[in-house]
C-alpha cells in the first residue's frame, strides 16, 4: 500500500463531495467535536469504501478549520479547508446563489458575480489537488454534485491515470437556461474531464449532450450514451438515485414507530384524514402551492378542519440567506391566516413545525399520513416521495407528486400534478383524499414494487459498473 505525503495510505476508491459524512462542530467553550451526518449517500457508499479501503474528501462544515486527515468509524476522511470568505463566495454565493436557482428552472433569479466564480474555480482546484494526493495509481474517483463541476477536468490535468465519475444530484437545466451562465463553456469542459457523467433523468442527459457538442466541441461517439472529447470517450447516462428502502420498510414495521404513528393521530385529534408535507425550507419545494390548495378546499367546504388536518414539516435551510428568511416569514403568515380562519380552540387546521426530526419520528409521520404532498416546482429526484412509499408497508396512504420532480418518471402510479396549476393541485389533493381503499392499495402496491427493488445500493452499483470500477482485490482473488 502506497502512502501519500499526509502519511495516510493512498486509496483505490475516492468519493469527493462538498461535505464530509461527518460535521465538525465547535462548542461554546471553543472545543471541537465530530458529529456524524446521516445521509443516504453515506449509507450506499460505506460498504464499497470499506471493502476497498477507500477515502472520502470534503469540507468539514466549519470555516477556517485546520483538521488533519482522520479515520472515523473505519472510514478514511480527508478534510479540505475553506476560509470564511470562500464559504461565502464559493458555497453560499456561486453554488447556492448562482447554480442552484439556475439549475432549478430559475424559480428565483440567479446572480452572476465574477468574484463568486473566481472562488468556485479556486476551491475546485484545491479539491483536485487533494484528490491527486490521496488517490492511488489508477484509482476510481466518484465526484458528487454541483459544487464540484470543474473538478473532473482539473483532476484529469493533474492525474490522467485516474478513472473519474461525476454525478449531479440536482436537475440539469434546459439548454436555453444554462446558456445564461457567463461561464457556461468552462462548466461543460469541467464535467467533460470525467469518464462518466451521470444525471437523474434522460432529459438531463439530452441537455448535456447538446451543450457538450455546441460549447465544447465534443463529437458523437459509439451509441447515444457516448461522446468523444479529443478522441477520448466520455459516457453519459441517467442513474435515478434512490433510498435505503429495506431499512425504512423495516423501521416502519417496528412496534415503536407504529405506536408513535397512532400517538400522532391522537395528538392531532383523531381526524379522518391527515395531509403531510416534509421538505427542506427551500423556494423550489412549492410549500406555498400546497398551503393555498389546502386553504381553497377549506374555503369551498369540500373538506373541513374537523375531519382533515395538514402537517407541514419544514427543515431549516440556509438560514443566513435573506431570500430564505423572507420565504419562511411568508409560509408562517400563510399558516397563521389559514389557522385564524379555520381552526377551533385546541385544533389547528395546519400544524407547522420548523425543525429537523429524527428518522424514527419521520417514519411515524409517514405511517400516520393519509396523503403525502410533494409539490416541488423543480427537483432533481425528491427522495421524500420514495421514503413515504417505503414506509407504507400497510399499503395505505396516497402520494400526490409534482410532475417536475425526477421521481415522477419512476412513480407513475402517484397522483401527479403540475404545481403551477393551483386548481389542478387542489382537485388532485381532493381526489387523493377521497380515493377508494381498493384503488389506493393498488396504486401503493405498484409504487412499492418500484421503490423496494430500485434502492440506493442498486443505484450506486449501476453507476460504478458503468464507470468500470474493478472489483476489490479480495473479491478478485477469493
Amino acid at each position: 500500500m502506497v502512502e501519500g505525503s499526509t502519511g495516510s495510505p493512498r486509496a483505490d476508491f475516492v468519493v469527493v463531495a462538498n461535505r464530509l459524512p461527518v460535521d465538525l462542530e465547535r462548542a461554546p467553550d471553543g472545543s471541537q467535536r465530530w458529529k456524524r451526518s446521516p445521509g443516504g449517500l453515506v449509507t450506499a457508499l460505506e460498504p464499497m469504501l470499506r471493502s476497498r479501503e477507500g477515502a472520502w474528501i470534503g469540507w468539514p462544515g466549519l470555516a477556517d478549520a485546520d483538521v488533519e486527515p482522520l479515520v472515523e468509524d473505519g472510514l478514511q476522511l480527508h478534510p479540505v479547508r475553506l476560509c470564511a470568505q470562500e464559504v461565502q463566495d464559493y458555497y453560499e454565493g456561486f453554488s447556492n446563489g448562482t447554480l442552484w436557482p439556475l439549475y432549478h428552472d430559475v424559480v428565483a433569479p440567479p446572480a452572476f458575480h465574477r468574484h463568486w466564480w473566481q472562488a468556485y474555480v479556486r476551491v475546485n482546484q484545491r479539491f483536485a489537488e487533494t484528490v491527486a494526493e490521496v488517490a492511488a495509481e489508477g484509482a476510481t474517483i466518484w465526484v458528487q454534485d454541483y459544487q464540484l463541476q470543474l473538478l473532473p477536468a482539473a483532476l484529469r490535468e493533474l492525474r490522467p491515470d485516474l478513472r473519474i465519475g461525476f454525478f449531479l444530484h440536482i436537475p440539469f437545466p434546459p439548454t436555453e437556461l444554462f446558456m445564461q451562465l457567463p461561464w457556461r463553456r468552462e462548466i461543460v469542459e469541467g464535467l467533460l474531464g470525467a469518464d462518466l457523467v451521470g444525471f437523474h433523468t434522460p432529459g438531463g442527459v439530452r441537455n448535456f449532450r447538446w451543450l457538450a457538442t455546441h460549447l465544447a466541441g465534443a463529437k458523437a461517439g459509439h451509441g447515444r450514451n457516448e461522446i468523444l472529447v479529443d478522441e477520448r470517450p466520455v459516457r453519459i447516462g441517467a442513474f435515478p438515485i434512490s433510498i435505503d428502502s429495506a431499512a425504512l420498510d423495516q423501521l416502519s414495521r417496528s412496534d415503536s414507530v407504529r405506536k408513535r404513528a397512532a400517538e400522532i393521530r391522537a395528538d392531532l385529534g383523531d381526524p379522518e384524514k391527515i395531509v403531510l408535507g416534509v421538505d427542506r425550507l427551500d423556494y423550489t419545494k412549492g410549500i406555498d402551492v400546497r398551503l393555498l390548495a389546502f386553504q381553497e378546499l377549506l374555503e369551498e367546504g369540500r373538506i373541513s378542519s374537523e375531519d382533515t388536518v395538514m402537517v407541514q414539516l419544514a427543515t431549516p435551510s440556509r438560514e443566513r440567506v435573506e431570500h430564505y428568511q423572507r420565504m419562511r416569514n411568508d409560509i408562517e403568515q400563510s399558516v397563521g391566516r389559514i389557522n385564524g380562519e379555520f381552526s377551533r380552540v385546541g385544533f389547528p387546521a395546519v400544524h407547522y413545525l420548523h425543525q429537523s426530526l429524527p428518522r424514527e419520528e419521520l417514519a411515524a409521520f409517514f405511517l400516520a399520513a393519509d396523503v403525502m404532498l410533494v409539490t416541488p416546482l423543480r427537483d432533481g429526484m425528491n427522495l421524500v416521495a420514495k421514503e413515504y412509499v417505503a414506509c407504507r408497508h400497510d399499503l395505505g396512504g396516497a402520494l400526490v407528486l409534482s410532475e417536475f420532480a425526477g421521481a415522477a418518471i419512476e412513480l407513475a402510479q402517484a397522483f401527479q400534478v403540475n404545481p403551477h396549476d393551483t386548481d389542478g393541485v387542489k382537485n388532485t389533493l381532493y381526489e387523493a383524499l377521497t380515493v377508494t381503499p381498493e384503488e389506493g392499495r393498488k396504486r401503493m402496491k405498484a409504487l412499492r414494487r418500484q421503490v423496494m427493488t430500485h434502492d440506493v445500493d442498486r443505484w450506486a452499483r449501476s453507476f460504478l459498473d458503468a464507470l468500470g470500477m474493478p472489483e476489490p482485490v479480495d473479491a478478485r482473488h477469493g
